[in-house]
């Protein structure tokens, strides 16, 4: 495998929600960042200042547009939206807490937990077609950029596919890796597929919470 068909991809997961830290199901729904999130990107965009990046891609949803525009706006590249990279479609658990959805709807509540590949919430997607339709979208815009780097900014979601991807865990695997807010992911991608470089990298907002009590 020839290095220059290589593409570095910085995965990020998107800042903060005020739905996030309610642990309320976004999914689909358009939820802007909070204060908090916004500071985030721009610790992001400052963080990665130093490093080549050739094109950033964002999910059409202006949690993610707002987290990528930082880091887009700061080396003058397009931003290019694409409707693939969102979050999974959760049905009818959309616009619900944790705490709700399992009160509701608890025998649907139990099969989500369980991560059953083939469970969808009524309205929703399932694990294995949300998977299928979030790789293959990274895939196609990797394999666009051969030997160079990209940023792809999406939901937590995502970035769990990426994982389970690049380190071969199956969807129904316990998650023990951190999906962090703003985090910077990095893999490598070629024909062969991903491999996984590091993860969760968040030394960029240590000292958010110093800053904001300043």
């Amino acid at each position: 495998m020839s290095l220059d068909a290589v593409t570095t991809v910085l995965a990020i997961r998107h800042g903060e929600t005020a739905w996030n830290a309610d642990t309320r199901i976004q999914g689909h729904i358009d939820i802007p960042l909070n204060e908090r999130g916004l500071a985030q990107a721009r610790l992001l965009a400052e963080a990665l200042a130093g490093e080549q990046i050739d094109a950033v891609y964002s999910s059409d949803l202006q949690r993610a547009q707002q987290t990528a525009a930082a880091l887009a706006s700061s080396r003058e590249l397009p931003l290019n939206l694409d409707a693939r990279l969102r979050e999974r479609h959760f049905g009818i658990f959309e616009g619900l807490t944790w705490a709700e959805i399992e009160a509701r709807h608890a025998e649907d509540s139990a099969r989500w937990r369980r991560r059953e590949p083939d469970f969808a919430a009524p309205g929703g997607e399932s694990l294995q077609d949300f998977f299928a339709r979030a790789v293959a979208a990274v895939e196609r815009i990797a394999l666009t950029h051969p030997g160079q780097t990209i940023a792809i900014v999406a939901h937590g979601g995502v970035m769990d596919c990426l994982y389970r991807a690049a380190s071969r865990q199956p969807l129904q695997a316990v998650r023990t890796w951190k999906l962090g807010n703003a985090a910077v992911n990095r893999l490598l991608w070629s024909s062969e597929g991903p491999t996984l470089v590091g993860w969760n990298d968040d030394m960029h907002l240590d000292g958010l919470d110093n800053e904001a009590e300043g």
